[in-house]
């Protein structure tokens, strides 16, 4: 299995995002630090900072440098550039209220899944599901119910792109597995998790689909002790299945 490497990058522009990784992996640092996380001169890591400061991406505290709002708001900025998530922030509340549980709704991008938003139930639990997030298709319900639904040809880039990498002893790593599951997602129309990403936890997910188009997905999470067969084969589905219908129509004719 191959991985597809970068074209043509500009190395300013590599150096810009390797600040800004150090910067939140690090949860702020001086000069001297994140010039020894990246691997770039001090001069350099200084006079990146100072032009992201200027232009409201940096902000600086003392010696230490923090990343800065500016994000924020480009980040709404993309967010609101998908059409389910305006759309379908009033459902996924419906299904945390619905539930008691973790509803998520995520997209698909540069072979990844992103969670655009999250609302939280009365009994749900706590995950590293935070809007923004990027995680694996083929190891979470929502991957795999926006992987089912996408081209043959899509589905191959991304597994060879990002491999499958295993998260817990129920992941799927075998590629022939992984597209027999896709068949049987795109045949019933839910996906679902049994403890592929996090152990204890189950998930149960439908696509968003816009004329044959996978838009993003909708899920409910919550752990196997109350996730029962019950629930993930019958209640959460049924739940799942109408809230996508509403937000599918009022996709239509938005």
């Amino acid at each position: 299995m191959t991985t597809s490497k970068p074209v043509n990058d500009i190395q300013a522009t590599k150096n810009t995002i390797k600040l800004f990784e150090g910067l939140r992996s690090l949860d702020g640092a001086g000069i001297t630090e994140l010039a020894e996380y990246t691997g770039l001169s001090k001069s350099t890591v200084h006079s990146h900072l100072n032009t992201l400061k200027n232009h409201g991406y940096v902000i600086q505290d003392g010696r230490t440098y923090y990343v800065g709002l500016g994000f924020f708001e480009m980040g709404e900025y993309a967010r609101k550039q998908h059409k389910i998530y305006d759309i379908g922030r009033p459902e996924v509340d419906k299904l945390a209220e619905q539930t008691g549980e973790l509803a998520n709704m995520m997209v698909e991008e540069h072979g990844k899944g992103v969670y655009l938003y999250r609302a939280q139930g009365e009994n749900a639990v706590t995950l590293d599901t935070q809007t923004g997030k990027r995680r694996y298709l083929h190891c979470t319900a929502l991957g795999k119910a926006i992987l089912a639904h996408l081209p043959r040809e899509r589905v191959d880039e991304i597994v060879d792109q990002h491999g499958l990498p295993e998260q817990t002893r129920y992941t799927i790593t075998d590629p022939e597995s992984l597209y027999t599951e896709l068949y049987s997602v795109r045949e019933e129309g839910v996906a679902q998790c049994h403890q592929e990403r996090v152990k204890g936890l189950r998930c149960v997910a439908v696509p968003i689909l816009s004329d044959e188009r996978v838009l993003g997905a909708i899920s409910v999470s919550g752990p196997t002790t109350r996730m029962t067969e019950q629930r993930i084969e019958e209640i959460v589905p049924e739940y799942l299945t109408q809230a996508a219908n509403v937000i599918e129509i009022n996709i239509e004719f938005s």
